[in-house]
C-alpha cells in the first residue's frame, strides 16, 4: 500500500510505525474472511481493510470523523485478521497506534467519555472493583434476571502451597481475575507445587495495562507496564535474595488477555531509555500457564474421572500469542474427551470491555459462539481468559470454567 503521511508524523515512532505496517499491506481482503464483526454487518468498513483505509485516510489528511471512530471503536482487536493475513500486517499495532491518535486529537461526547473513563478506573482502583462485585453478588437474588447471570458467584479458592521448590516461576495475579474468580491462580500454583515449581506471587504486580491500552489510555496502560517490570524486576535482577537463590525461569501468567500483553513490552515500551531492556527481558520470560505445563511431566497429576469438554480458545492466545492446540492435546492426554467446536478460531464478543461498551454486536457474537460450543452436548466448557469465561458463562447452559482447574484435583 502506498502511503503519504505528513513529515511530522512520520518524524515520530508512531509515525514510522504506521507507515511500516500500511506499506505491508497488500488489499487482498483476506482478512474480512476471519473478521468477527465483518461477519455479522457485512460493512467493509467494519472489517480489518476497512479500518486500515480509514487509519491511513486519517494520518495523511490529520483528519477523524465520528464514522472512524464508529468502526474503530468497533474493533475487538482479536487479531483474527493477523493469523489470516498472508503479508503479516500487525493489524493490532496499527489499531494501537490509530486509537492513540484519535483519542488525542478528537474529543469523545461528554457522556461517553465519562463511559469509558469511569469504566476503566472502576476496574484499575485498587477496591473499587471488588467492593462493586460483592456488593452486586450480595443483592443478586434481588437482580433482575438479565443481570443476575452478570454477576459471577464466588468461587471458593483454597489455600496456596507454603513450600519452597528449587525451580521457580513469578505469577501475574492480574486486576479483576482475583476479584472474579481467586480459583484460578490458586489452582495454577497447587498445579506447579505438584511438579516440584514455586509459582510465587510478587506484590505489586497486578494489572498487564491491555485494558488501558484498548480504550485508547496509552500511557496509562505504560504506566501499569512500567509498575509490573518494577515489581518482578529485584527477583529477576538479584535471584540470589531469593529463599532458594534460584533463579526465575518464566513469568507465568493464567489470563491469555493479559499474557498476550506482557509478551508485547518489550514492543510497546522499546522506544522508553529507562524501561526498552527491562521490558524485552521480561517479555522474554512471560509464558502462558499452557506453555510452561507443555513442556512438564504430567504424570504426578491426578486428572480425576473422565469429562466430555467444549473448549473455547481466546482469541488473544490463539492470534495474540499464537498459542494453538496445546491445551486441547494436555487435556486429551490426561483423559478427557474434547469436543469439535465449530468456527472455533472467532472471538466470543468478550474482548476486554468490549462487552460492555458494545453490548450487541458482544451479545450477537455469544450467542452465536455458545451456539457452536454447545452443539454436541458438553458436561462443561473450558477456556484460558477470565473474559471469555464470565461473558460465555452469563448465557451458557452448562459450567464454564478456567481450564486449570480441571487439572488441580486432590
Amino acid at each position: 500500500m502506498q502511503t503519504r503521511l505528513p513529515a511530522d508524523f512520520l518524524l515520530t515512532p508512531q509515525g514510522q510505525e504506521a507507515d511500516r505496517i500500511l506499506r505491508n499491506c497488500v488489499h487482498c481482503g483476506f482478512c474480512n474472511a476471519t473478521c468477527p464483526t465483518y461477519q455479522l454487518l457485512g460493512d467493509e468498513l467494519d472489517g480489518p481493510r476497512g479500518r486500515i483505509y480509514l487509519m491511513k485516510q486519517m494520518f495523511e489528511t490529520g483528519a477523524a470523523t465520528e464514522r472512524t471512530r464508529t468502526h474503530l471503536d468497533r474493533c475487538l482487536t482479536c487479531r483474527n485478521c493477523e493469523t489470516t493475513c498472508p503479508s503479516g500486517v500487525a493489524y493490532g499495532h496499527l489499531v494501537d497506534i490509530g486509537r492513540e491518535w484519535m483519542e488525542a486529537r478528537v474529543q469523545r461526547p461528554p457522556a461517553d467519555r465519562l463511559r469509558r473513563e469511569g469504566l476503566r478506573r472502576a476496574l484499575l482502583a485498587p477496591g473499587v472493583f471488588g467492593t462493586l462485585l460483592r456488593l452486586g453478588r450480595g443483592l443478586r437474588g434481588l437482580l433482575p434476571q438479565a443481570l443476575k447471570r452478570r454477576v459471577p458467584t464466588a468461587p471458593a479458592p483454597g489455600s496456596r502451597p507454603s513450600r519452597q521448590h528449587a525451580r521457580r516461576m513469578l505469577l501475574l495475579e492480574g486486576c479483576v481475575q482475583p476479584e472474579i474468580d481467586p480459583g484460578i491462580n490458586a489452582a495454577a500454583a497447587r498445579v506447579l507445587d505438584r511438579l516440584g515449581i514455586t509459582l510465587e506471587s510478587v506484590p505489586g504486580a497486578a494489572c498487564c495495562g491491555a485494558l488501558s491500552q484498548h480504550l485508547g489510555a496509552v500511557e496509562a496502560a505504560r504506566e501499569a507496564m512500567r509498575r509490573n517490570i518494577d515489581a518482578w524486576w529485584p527477583a529477576l535482577e538479584f535471584p540470589a535474595e531469593s529463599p532458594d537463590g534460584g533463579s526465575v525461569e518464566a513469568i507465568v501468567i493464567t489470563a491469555s488477555g493479559c499474557g498476550s500483553q506482557v509478551k508485547d513490552y518489550g514492543y510497546l515500551l522499546r522506544d522508553d531509555p529507562a524501561y526498552a531492556a527491562k521490558a524485552a527481558r521480561v517479555s522474554a520470560l512471560a509464558r502462558d500457564l499452557a506453555e510452561v505445563l507443555a513442556g512438564e511431566d504430567l504424570a504426578p497429576l491426578d486428572p480425576g474421572p473422565a469429562r466430555r469438554i467444549a473448549f473455547h480458545p481466546p482469541c488473544s492466545l490463539q492470534h495474540g500469542q499464537r498459542v494453538r492446540g496445546v491445551i486441547e492435546g494436555m487435556l486429551t492426554r490426561l483423559g478427557h474427551e474434547l469436543l469439535p467446536v465449530d468456527e472455533a478460531h472467532l472471538c466470543c464478543g468478550s474482548a476486554g470491555t468490549y462487552s460492555i461498551l458494545q453490548p450487541d454486536l458482544a451479545g450477537q457474537l455469544r450467542d452465536r459462539k455458545l451456539s457452536h460450543l454447545q452443539a454436541r452436548g458438553p458436561e462443561l466448557i473450558a477456556t484460558a481468559n477470565i473474559g471469555c469465561q464470565t461473558h460465555l458463562a452469563a448465557a451458557s447452559g452448562v459450567p464454564v470454567v478456567h481450564w486449570i482447574t480441571l487439572l488441580d484435583t486432590p
